[in-house]
């Protein structure tokens, strides 16, 4: 990838969804922050069929699927019931062989299950859809409560939001922290959305305490390098520390300790990336007390060390 753009494939299927083309086109489209490029293709060029009342001319065909290093699946109308033409299948696993790296929004994960790649592995769909996903495709392990799953070099997202949230987990793990909130920041999105798609999931309405809870999350960001237990958030969000720890997991998909640990340790990559700090200081600066604290718990959580983290992201 170095010295020239890294190459993302679109590809549209009959019933794609716009938002669910329009994210990672837009996203990686070439400019001076984005070092991407990107092609819509469909299976073949022409006019595709898609869902929403639009339609889409697309220039290229499954070649454009040879030319890429990335590309996305996004979804498309009635899955459960239309597969994909035999060639796309067939191109898609071609393009794994060749070490691309595949991608789906919401519910173009079942055009990547039809591959048998996502056999054995973790993936996402919107929640709608995931009973039908399990079933059409046993050997999946469906994860119904993640925005994302990320198994390496075969991802998915779920609803057509988290394909946001996709996107720019993909620029943060091919650039860093900063390209990822400058993105962010372009989109007028959130970096980082630590939560699970749980929360959409039609309910019963639990009491209003969601704008608190917004409230303390916030509170809490601004105070990670201090002391934060379960009695101070659950003090400041008005509430019982049962009661919030239980409606904090609904709310997140995280414990409120989990929630303020990847969050010092987000803090800790944006300190790695952005500044001289050494290890010990900034594990001081996020609330993670010693180097050897910010060492354990960074690399469980992205499978790296500080410093080797620095080294890769540093600008």
């Amino acid at each position: 990838m170095a010295g020239r753009n890294h190459r993302v494939a679109v590809l549209v299927l009959d019933g794609a969804k716009p938002l669910d083309v329009g994210i990672p086109a837009q996203i990686f489209t070439t400019r001076a922050s984005m070092p991407y490029e990107v092609r819509v293709c469909g299976a073949a060029p022409g006019l595709v069929a898609g869902g929403d009342g639009l339609s889409y001319h697309v220039a290229d065909g499954l070649e454009a699927l040879e030319w890429a290093e990335t590309v996305f699946i996004p979804g498309y109308r009635r899955p459960d019931v239309e597969d994909p033409p035999p060639a796309v299948v067939d191109a898609l696993r071609a393009a794994h062989g060749r070490g691309i790296r595949l991608a789906a929004i919401s519910t173009g994960a079942f055009a990547l299950a039809a591959t048998g790649l996502l056999d054995g592995r973790r993936a996402t769909t919107h929640w709608h859809y995931t009973r039908q996903l399990q079933a059409k495709h046993p050997l999946v392990q469906v994860d119904e409560n993640v925005l994302f799953v990320d198994e390496g070099d075969l991802l998915t997202s779920a609803g057509a939001a988290s394909g946001i949230d996709l996107c720019l987990h993909l620029v943060r793990r091919d650039h860093g922290v900063a390209a990822s909130n400058h993105a962010a920041r372009r989109l007028v999105a959130a970096p980082y959305r630590s939560g699970g798609q749980a929360q959409y999931v039609p309910r019963a309405l639990p009491d209003p305490l969601g704008e608190q809870f917004a409230a303390t999350r916030a509170w809490a960001l601004e105070r990670l390098e201090r002391p934060i237990g379960l009695d101070d958030l659950a003090r400041h969000a008005n509430v019982s520390s049962r009661t919030f720890s239980r409606r904090f997991v609904d709310d997140t998909g995280y414990t409120p300790m989990q929630w303020i640990l990847r969050a010092r340790v987000d803090l800790a990559r944006e300190l790695l990336e952005r500044s001289d700090l050494g290890v010990e200081q900034i594990a001081d600066r996020v609330g993670l007390g010693t180097g050897a604290n910010l060492r354990l718990h960074f690399h469980r959580i992205l499978g790296t060390s500080p410093m080797e983290y620095r080294h890769t992201f540093r600008q």
